[in-house]
């Protein structure tokens, strides 16, 4: 069998689609298509069912994913085994700032070890962001704040949303609230104005960054108040408590998209021991 072949099948199978699986394998939809084509020729049977609105496997689909799935990941270790071993596999891994800065300092040193040659390109930047650059197959490996559903990201867990102000801010001090929150298309800051938009409390957003050292700065100083997840709260800062008369914020889900088709040691490794710090950490629960 052609494994070029069985890797669009794959990542067809994992994306649940030929326009998604063309993204991450850098092919237009109709060279996907093709490949699936000639792979049924080869089998004798239709591996998908097709509709207007899904692509799903038939039963004949799904007796060939763990076999294609099994040759491809021997393919990645054969290809790995023969290369140059002083030029480890590149995993490009995405991020926000805080979730870097909760996560990395463990997860570094144990990958590290077991994969002394591996090479990570990180980049940070807000969840939506990052999964659409995911779903350009621009990224390997993204953890993310879930803003809408989508076929590639696995819940790992639950976090709650708080308010956080400077440790020696009273809230009655401010006649209108000062809000230090991430530009439009934040699922925190959608948080934060859908609750205060429930209430009755006047706000103003004062400060807008992308950056948390932008977001926390003002909040340190005294100047504004900010949505963060209990793990996140700056140095010199607390959370707004109850009695306090601010909205709940609810919580938000984290999840882990990983590339589709892609079966390596070295990857498997690095989205397991990401999952393990992420669920043994603060959130909520784990799914």
């Amino acid at each position: 069998m052609d494994t070029e072949l069985l890797r669009a099948f794959v990542t067809v199978a994992e994306c649940e689609g030929f326009s998604s699986a063309g993204k991450v394998l850098h092919r237009t939809q109709s060279a996907i298509s093709l490949q699936i084509k000639r792979l049924e020729d080869q089998m004798g049977q239709a591996l998908f069912a097709r509709t207007s609105r899904s692509v799903m496997l038939t039963a004949p689909g799904e007796r060939l994913l763990p076999y294609a799935r099994h040759m491809l990941k021997l393919e990645d270790e054969a290809r790995e085994a023969l290369g140059d071993r002083q030029q480890g596999e590149l995993i490009r891994f995405g991020t926000s700032e805080e979730q870097a800065s909760t996560y990395l300092p463990l997860l570094l040193p144990r990958y590290a070890e077991r994969f002394p040659t591996s090479r990570l390109e990180i980049e940070c930047d807000i969840s939506s962001a990052l999964v659409q650059a995911f779903q350009e197959g621009l990224l390997d490996v993204v953890l993310s704040i879930r803003h809408a559903p989508t076929h590639s990201g696995h819940l790992l867990g639950w976090e709650p949303l708080v308010w956080v102000v400077a440790e020696n801010r009273n809230l009655d001090d401010w006649k209108m609230l000062p809000l230090a929150l991430n530009p439009e298309g934040c699922i925190f800051r959608a948080h934060a104005l859908s609750a205060l938009g429930r209430e009755t409390q006047h706000w103003e957003l004062r400060y807008v960054s992308q950056s948390p050292t932008g977001i926390n700065l003002p909040v340190q100083a005294g100047l504004a108040m900010t949505v963060k997840t209990p793990r996140s709260v700056p140095k010199g800062c607390r959370i707004v408590g109850e009695a306090e008369g601010l909205p709940a914020l609810g919580q938000v889900e984290i999840e882990l998209h990983r590339r589709p088709g892609h079966t390596s040691e070295a990857l498997a490794a690095f989205c397991q021991e990401l999952e393990h710090i992420v669920t043994d950490s603060n959130v909520v629960g784990s799914a």
